[in-house]
């Protein structure tokens, strides 16, 4: 059924046809989140203002067209999808307010929980929940799940949190609680809705059955159902209603902005990981360590520890632990050291009747502690990366009464057994008896779904109604439970959550079908297939933990949309179904736009680069084999060119001038299909030719200077105020700190192959990458003289795929960092700098190590908030400048008061010199001019 004709005028007149999407590419991509459901909306909208989202539902609630809101995707239970109207926030959802030194924060729902925590880290707090997807989720979600985490247990949730909600509601109508004239409006307004929930608090609190069984439900972690809490919580009706919020999961009203009461972030910190002999004993530890000071305690099952065993970095002894046995993983902070010291005596002292079959004593050394959270952040994707192809992983998160915690762990793995579920895991937050337990699960025929609700009505028997514990503790209930909240919660608190829900959407479009719904099989309904599509991707669960760092997410494809695509298309071609339109589509959604960088990989809990995918896909369009080998093989005459087509660039600029130049290769640019470049006057110079004398016999140590083919093809920019060249800045600091500069032969003809392997070209790559490599061992005497490669892209190609272990290779930070430092004085300036810090130095893991250096040189560092890469990826910033620029739309803003940027890669300076307004340099142009030999050096 198609959405109404009037709802679709309003929508085109209010909102641009860039952030409106109707067509089959696009609403597959967003038909997907995080769960093992799939819906494909009819019309997707990215919304970029609270205006908008309040037309859009008043034509809604006017026109009966049902409505989802979605900030990540990253929920677990189906809440964030529909097969209606999805809404989804743009870029316009990340304000802030700090208030009172950081002990309140007021969000808008765009922000992502990690960046929020990373405002308030100067002031030493955080905001209360702490879900393991706080690098992805955002607060919207956060607030409309009621996500909590390792360390929030229930004291610190967005409900106990709360200082304050501007919401909108169903009809569209606006209220900010912490706003007096807003609340005036809304009491004048909505004074009947007012008096009808405080009726039904009056009512909830009479009910003295039914308010203990509220009280008790949110003892556990709960967010089975409506937030009923509130109506025993709070008797002022505006409370209640903002407390009815949270945990709504968008089926009551909008999140445009919440108010958090902070809670501290103590700086010192200690983790042990102790193995109990059995599950009974360590559950008997967790009932006394509720009591301790210790901020997190983590259980993991013999399974879920042997899922990891042969992990790097495991301590050897875990894969003779016994069957039987069960681990706790515990945190203590506190303000001092000397407190936490303290509080790790009380700890150990209260635990220690207990029998121990292995531990790691309490440490507070970051390589320990970070050790061991891996040990248990890596169980969920160790199940993952072991699944059938065409398996999901589910992950499940149940509560049970703590003093009843080991008997539902026991019992929770006898039904494992009785399913045949033999690869699941189970682990937890402990302190509040919330287990989650991991499987993986085909849906592929009617034997698989009915296991699986076998399975499911198993667990909820055991859960609710045997242990009157909680079938989704941090989740949400979603689709997912949906069909089980009235076993959970009895007749009369069901009934109560569908009055809520009617008084505040008694037209039924906000998101229907989760938390409440009249289908009993709402939830073995709509089941998203992972149909096998190449290996390099069959892994990927769909988790959206990688979106944040995708350049091209907003501009086309992330890479979670890419897998999905992908997915479906060779899913059709299985079933002769025809893909031209979807294929010809994805071409440049999914293949020309993506940056292919590898970012995503790094947040994968499974570790999947989708950008191999492309790059494979790319080969498989590559025709130019032969183009590509004379190229590899006559590298030099390349560079000339490149450097001739510079010379000649600039030469039209002096003659036309850069406004006309601008304009004239736009329309170029046009008239050729995009296929020639568009020239900004951030386009380098061409280089000089590079200059060395010969290697002499002297007292200095040497270097090998790996200067990259862009380095030795593009100058600065004729508008750059440094006009020194970054092959001659970069031997000038090398000589200052006392080394003999010394370059590979024939460097003219030699290339890492990067280039090649971008076009999809691998086979020249690797031939030129070799060649390169048989150079370095020759000019750096096999291996004896480290080797500086200028640029950290051509670092990456060369070490990623087994580099020879006799070369000892540099990117310009580990470089400066380990060998130029005690060599160098630096004197740091007043001006800020900003700092870029590429895909290549993340994955090289020198990200920090970058900012340390830039803080010796200036006493202010710049480093813009959400630019993860820049976009430029190579040469995309010429042949696909828009994405460029969508990545890089926020950095004038946030560079305004720098006069210069730095980073590691000449391609990507071009465009964040553009987009920036400032002239971006390579690090050591700042080393250098802040620096002065050491007299010892």
């Amino acid at each position: 059924m198609s959405l109404p004709i009037p709802f679709l005028n309003t929508v085109e007149k209010l909102i641009p046809h860039e952030r409106r999407f109707d067509d089959p590419l696009s609403t597959l991509a967003f038909g997907t989140d995080a769960s093992f459901y799939r819906l494909i909306p009819k019309l997707v909208i990215r919304v970029e203002s609270e205006a908008e989202v309040i037309a859009l539902l008043q034509a809604a609630h006017a026109e009966l067209v049902s409505v989802t809101f979605r900030a990540a995707g990253t929920s677990l239970s189906g809440q964030a999808i529909t097969d209606s109207v999805l809404l989804v926030l743009g870029d316009h959802w990340n304000g802030r307010e700090i208030r009172e030194g950081g002990a309140q924060i007021r969000l808008q729902p765009g922000v992502i929980g990690a960046q929020a925590n990373a405002w308030l880290a100067p002031f030493g707090r955080k905001i209360g929940p702490d879900p393991a997807s706080i690098n992805a989720c955002k607060i919207g979600g956060i607030v409309a799940n009621n996500a909590s985490g390792m360390c929030c247990g229930t004291a610190q949730n967005s409900y106990h949190t709360l200082a304050g909600l501007r919401l909108v509601l169903a009809d569209g109508t606006l209220l900010d609680t912490e706003d007096a004239s807003s609340v005036a409006a809304f009491r004048n307004s909505h004074a009947t809705l007012l008096d009808q929930l405080a009726e039904l608090g009056r009512q909830t609190r009479a009910n003295a059955d039914l308010a203990i069984k509220i009280r008790h439900k949110y003892r556990l972690k709960n967010t089975t159902g409506l937030s009923l809490n509130a109506l025993v919580d709070y008797d002022e009706p505006l409370d209640i209603l903002s407390h009815l919020l949270v945990g709504s999961e968008g089926t009551l009203g909008f999140i445009s902005a919440v108010t958090y009461d902070t809670v501290p972030e103590h700086p010192h910190k200690a983790s042990a990981l102790l193995v109990f002999p059995d599950v009974e004993s360590c559950c008997k530890a967790v009932t006394l360590l509720k009591s301790q000071p210790v901020s997190a305690v983590e259980l993991l099952d013999r399974r879920s520890l042997r899922s990891v065993e042969n992990k790097p970095g495991m301590p050897e002894w875990v894969i003779g632990l016994s069957a039987s046995a069960c681990a706790l993983l515990i945190e203590s902070r506190a303000a001092s050291q000397s407190l936490l010291h303290d509080q790790l005596n009380l700890i150990m002292a209260s635990i220690a009747v207990f029998p121990l079959e292995q531990k790691v004593d309490f440490s507070e050394d970051p390589s320990v502690y970070n050790q061991l959270w891996k040990i248990r952040k890596d169980t969920f994707p160790a199940v993952g990366a072991v699944r059938q192809t065409g398996t999901t992983v589910i992950i499940e998160d149940v509560t049970f009464p703590i003093e009843q915690l080991a008997e539902g762990v026991n019992r929770l793995i006898a039904l494992f057994d009785k399913h045949h579920y033999d690869e699941a895991i189970i682990f937890g937050h402990a302190l509040e008896g919330n287990l989650h337990f991991v499987f993986t699960q085909g849906f592929d025929s009617p034997e698989q779904v009915a296991r699986y609700d076998a399975f499911m009505q198993d667990v909820a028997q055991l859960v609710a109604v045997e242990f009157g514990g909680s079938l989704k503790a941090e989740h949400g209930t979603g689709r997912n439970m949906a069909p089980f909240v009235e076993l959970e919660w009895g007749s009369d608190a069901y009934q109560l959550m569908w009055r809520i829900k009617r008084l505040l959407d008694p037209r039924g479009i906000l998101n229907p079908d989760v938390i409440l719904s009249e289908d009993p099989d709402i939830h073995l309904k709509n089941l998203k297939p992972l149909p096998a599509a190449d290996e390099i991707v069959d892994k990927c669960i769909e988790c959206g933990f990688c979106e944040p760092v995708c350049p091209s997410k907003g501009l086309t494809l992330s890479p979670r949309q890419r897998i999905v695509i992908w997915r479906d298309i060779q899913a059709k071609k299985r079933a002769g179904l025809d893909t031209t339109v979807l294929e010809q589509a994805y071409q440049y959604q999914g293949i020309e736009t993506c940056a292919a960088t590898g970012l995503c990989a790094q947040r994968c809990p499974v570790g999947i680069n989708t950008g191999d995918l492309i790059r494979k896909l790319r080969g498989g369009q590559a025709h130019h084999a032969g183009s590509a080998a004379w190229l590899a093989g006559h590298f030099a005459t390349a560079l000339k060119g490149a450097r001739l087509t510079l010379r000649v660039t600039n030469g039209v600029r002096k003659v036309l001038g850069a406004p006309l130049l601008a304009k004239t290769s736009g329309a170029l640019r046009q008239l050729s299909g995009n296929r020639l470049p568009q020239w900004t006057p951030a386009v380098p110079q061409a280089a000089r030719p590079l200059q060395f004398t010969p290697a002499t016999v002297d007292a200095r140590p040497r270097v090998v200077y790996l200067a990259a083919c862009v380095s030795r093809a593009m100058g600065p920019a004729a508008f750059d105020r440094e006009q020194v060249p970054l092959i001659e800045k970069t031997r000038m600091l090398l000589e200052k700190a006392g080394y003999q500069v010394v370059v590979p032969e024939n460097l003219e003809s030699l290339c890492c192959g990067q280039p090649f392997a971008s076009k999809g070209y691998p086979l020249q790559a690797d031939d030129k990458r070799r060649e390169l490599i048989d150079a370095l061992l020759k000019a750096s005497r096999g291996g004896i003289d480290p080797i500086y490669c200028d640029t950290s892209p051509c670092t990456l190609r060369l070490v990623q795929d087994a580099l020879d272990d006799r070369l000892k290779l540099f990117d310009p930070v580990r470089f400066i960092r380990s060998h130029l430092l005690d060599r160098l004085e630096f004197t740091p300036q007043d001006k800020p700098v900003a700092v870029h810090i590429t895909c290549s130095t993340q994955n090289l893991g020198e990200a920090q190590g970058l900012i340390d250096i830039v803080r010796r040189c200036t006493n202010e560092v710049v480093i813009p908030e959400g630019i993860h890469c820049c976009g430029f990826a190579g040469d995309k910033g010429f042949t696909t400048p828009e994405l460029n620029a969508h990545s890089l739309r926020s950095l004038k803003e946030a560079v305004q008061y720098c006069e210069e940027g730095v980073s590691t890669s000449r391609t990507c300076e071009i465009g964040l010199t553009q987009h920036g307004g400032i002239d971006y340099h390579g690090l050591v142009y700042l080393v250098d001019r802040v620096t002065r030999p050491r007299p010892h050096a």
